[in-house]
Order: structure tokens, then C-alpha cells, then sequence
């Protein structure tokens, strides 16, 4: 779905004229015409007017998420393999390290989100095997 149909949903779902939302934006009714129609993408300032009149993320606007919400206060969503997943704050912090390992991501188109709680999962138990050791190898220090 492209910014233009979110934009017309939203503003049919909230009962706005191309008139009463441009208004409402401080901006021309045409450029909201030429929004709707993906003749023009709104400016940065103008995208986070829009998002916030509507009560949804930048990202969910420009189609890099499929949820309208902005983000729940400790969840992230990631885009893998062409699918959504919804991960944790810490799950997302792991997750940025594991891409650092490009690797670890061969095999991800088939059930991405239960491969890459797999991963992440693995990646969490790596660490901690490996704190363990540090800590082992702090006390035979003393």
C-alpha cells in the first residue's frame, strides 16, 4: 500500500475532506489531492504533522510497517524476508548485532520470525556461556 492510499484511508477513516485535513496541516488542498494520488511525497515536517494528527507512526505512513500504531513502549518491528516481526526492546538490540553477521541470515525466508527467535535466543545464550567464562577466569585470577 503506498503513502497515498494510507493517507486517504486515514483521512476517510477520520472523516476529513482533502479540504478539512489541509487545513487542519496548514497547507494547500492540492498537495494533499497530489499526496492521495502519488504525484508528490509530503516534506519530513509535514509527514510528522500528518502522523501525529493521526495518532500513527512515520514508518507505518511510508509503508516500512504494516502496523498503524506507533511502536508500543518496548517493542520494535522489524522487516524480514518480506515478513513483519514484532520484537522486544532487548530482542531488538540483539537483533542489530546479529545483523552484523550476515551469515546467521542465509536461510531466513522460510518462517522468519520463529528462525530469528531462534536466533536471537541462541545469540542470548552465547553471551551468557561466555560471561560465565569471564567470570571463571576472574576468580582463578585472584
Amino acid at each position: 500500500m503506498t503513502l497515498g492510499e494510507r493517507l486517504r484511508l486515514l483521512r476517510e477513516k477520520n472523516d476529513l475532506t482533502q479540504i478539512a485535513l489541509a487545513k487542519k496541516l496548514n497547507i494547500p488542498n492540492q498537495n494533499i489531492s497530489n499526496y492521495e494520488r502519488d504525484f508528490r511525497q509530503p516534506d519530513y515536517e509535514t509527514l510528522k504533522k500528518l502522523a501525529d494528527l493521526f495518532d500513527v507512526s512515520v514508518d507505518y505512513l511510508l509503508g516500512r510497517t504494516d502496523h498503524p500504531e506507533t511502536n508500543v513502549i518496548g517493542t520494535k518491528h522489524v522487516r524480514v524476508a518480506d515478513k513483519e516481526i514484532e520484537l522486544t526492546e532487548e530482542e531488538y538490540r540483539v537483533f542489530e548485532e546479529i545483523k552484523k553477521n550476515p551469515v546467521l541470515f542465509h536461510d531466513l525466508a522460510s518462517d522468519p520470525e520463529k528462525k530469528v527467535k531462534a536466533l536471537i535466543a541462541m545469540w542470548e545464550g552465547v553471551r551468557k556461556a561466555m560471561g560465565q567464562l569471564e567470570e571463571r577466569d576472574d576468580i582463578i585470577d585472584d
